[in-house]
């Protein structure tokens, strides 16, 4: 069941030898050709009784939910639902039925492992302020008590910059001194301040292109800047793993999308042929343009994209490539300038390169870079562009002082010497949980560590665990996952000690022996 084996298969219409990594009923395969260093994934599928467990513990939950909801109804229990007007009956829901089944009797079992409330700056360690729920998770109360010293493993503060002290927080309270902290209009009105234009200077010449624009939210720059750039008539390729920023980009575009499977390049290169061969549907008329999207690294499974045999495919089939380097960008590569960098690529190969602040630097916003041909287009049509508001002027600085220190323009190696603590801390980390026996998904070099927990019950009852020995996790089932895949995510900081790390990996032990978690196949 679990083979290690070197394979052949065609990349591109050119036949390669390759190698694999270790996958359970399948071997992982990639063209070696295009790799300067051995690219390990892993991805160890569910095993079938803790599958068919799942299953089981989910249909119990739902039974229980429609007993409940039935005795609601009677008011037999107690009902913390909001009701709907009797004048509102007729109304269309906002929610679905399953939904808000869902919402009421399964996550507000587990509902007080979110939200939780932050009073500190979320470094390696954190505050939290304590709160306790007397009606099962529908209201919290605040106790007034503040839990010291909590191990952050759930934060994107992949170089450590999240910080109020030192020369970023200096350079951001200088700015806000001299511009303030809102500008109160859009870039093409009267929101375009100097500090901007040195902003996006700046994020070219880190990505090795001709020209970049700033946003001031993440979220939007995919959002907001996908239908500018296709329409009817386009089709995009998504990866089924995009995040969903993405995907509303793409939906609100008007194109026609097409999902290939997570990572694969069979799936992907067959979409593209088949689009070249038939066309539009009906019509059969050429499509306007064909538009590829993935991710640098996916948040929720740890994973990289398979940059190279990606670019191949799109300079093979003439289409463009859309990359996201939200979690990236900073955080991969030598130099810290993303997936292109880690896998030794030219940017020019990329159309269209976008990435967050909200992770590496400790900021917030996004970018878009590429040709000047294509900046000067957004600036014109992005929504983003027109109607949002300009960044605030010390998160621009922000970005600009944690840039430069990564790229070594402060004088200093302390950028240098963040990215290779990174890298060591992610080693040491993956290692340590994979020589405990724990189920790791993603690549071996990715900060992204989810660690399968499968069970519904599992997941309310391990980041309660961890909050009892003072480490604050990400817990994430469905719908942000598949149904059989509940999982931890840790995200690695370089600001994280191997103290903390050691920490967090002794604690494990005790609450994991007694939930009972299924340890790796390949370990046993």
């Amino acid at each position: 069941k679990y083979d290690i084996r070197q394979t052949v298969f065609s990349c591109c219409g050119l036949h390669q030898y390759t190698s694999v990594s270790l996958t359970s009923n399948q071997s992982v395969t990639h063209n070696s050709s295009l790799y300067k260093k051995p690219f390990v994934e892993s991805f160890e599928e569910t095993p079938l009784l803790v599958a068919v467990l799942t299953y089981m513990g989910y249909g119990i939950l739902t039974i229980f939910g429609y007993l409940r909801d039935f005795l609601r109804q009677w008011n037999i229990e107690k009902c913390h639902v909001a009701r709907e007007r009797e004048e509102q009956k007729d109304f269309v829901p906002l929610y679905q039925d399953f939904e808000n089944f869902y919402t009421r009797n399964l996550y507000m079992r587990i509902r007080d492992n979110w939200n939780r409330p932050i009073c500190s700056v979320p470094g390696a360690k954190m505050d939290l302020v304590q709160r306790v729920s007397y009606n099962y998770n529908w209201t919290f109360e605040h106790t007034g008590k503040v839990v010291k010293d909590v191990i952050n493993m759930g934060s994107y503060n992949y170089l450590g910059f999240a910080e109020n002290t030192g020369a970023c927080a200096d350079a951001a309270i200088e700015v806000t001194q001299q511009y303030g902290v809102g500008v109160g209009s859009t870039r093409c009105e009267m929101g375009n301040l100097g500090i901007h234009e040195e902003l996006e200077q700046l994020v070219a010449r880190f990505l090795g292109v001709e020209s970049s624009m700033a946003f001031g939210m993440g979220f939007a720059t995919n959002s907001m800047n996908i239908p500018a750039l296709t329409g009817k008539g386009c089709l995009i390729l998504s990866d089924e793993l995009n995040h969903a920023s993405l995907v509303l980009g793409a939906r609100l575009s008007g194109s026609t999308i097409r999902v290939f499977k997570h990572n694969n390049m069979q799936s992907l290169e067959k979409l593209l042929r088949d689009a070249i061969v038939h066309g539009q549907p009906r019509t059969h008329r050429p499509w306007k343009k064909i538009l590829i999207v993935v991710e640098g690294i996916y948040s929720m499974e740890g994973s990289i994209v398979r940059l190279p045999e990606i670019i191949a495919l799109k300079k093979r089939y003439k289409a463009y490539l859309y990359l996201d380097e939200a979690h990236s960008i900073g955080a991969l590569g030598p130099n810290g300038r993303g997936v292109v960098d880690y896998f030794g690529l030219d940017p020019k190969d990329v159309d269209i390169m976008m990435g967050t602040f909200t992770k590496s630097f400790g900021a917030a916003g996004g970018y878009i870079g590429g040709r000047k041909e294509l900046i000067d287009y957004l600036r014109r049509h992005s929504h983003s562009a027109l109607y949002a508001t300009s960044m605030s002027p010390p998160v621009a600085q922000q970005i600009i002082t944690s840039m430069k220190i990564i790229m070594g323009e402060d004088g200093a190696t302390l950028g240098a010497d963040r990215l290779r603590q990174l890298s060591e801390n992610t080693t040491y980390f993956r290692r340590k949980l994979h020589d405990m026996g724990f189920i790791i998904y993603g690549n071996d070099d990715s900060p992204v560590v989810p660690m399968m927990l499968y069970m519904p019950a599992k997941i309310g009852a391990f980041g309660r665990e961890m909050m009892k020995r003072n480490i604050g996790t990400v817990v994430v089932g469905f719908p942000a996952t598949p149904i059989i895949e509940s999982r931890a995510r840790f995200c690695i900081s370089a600001a994280h000690t191997s103290e903390m790390l050691d920490t967090v990996g002794h604690s494990l032990f005790a609450p994991m022996g007694d939930l009972r978690s299924e340890h790796s196949v390949v370990f046993s």
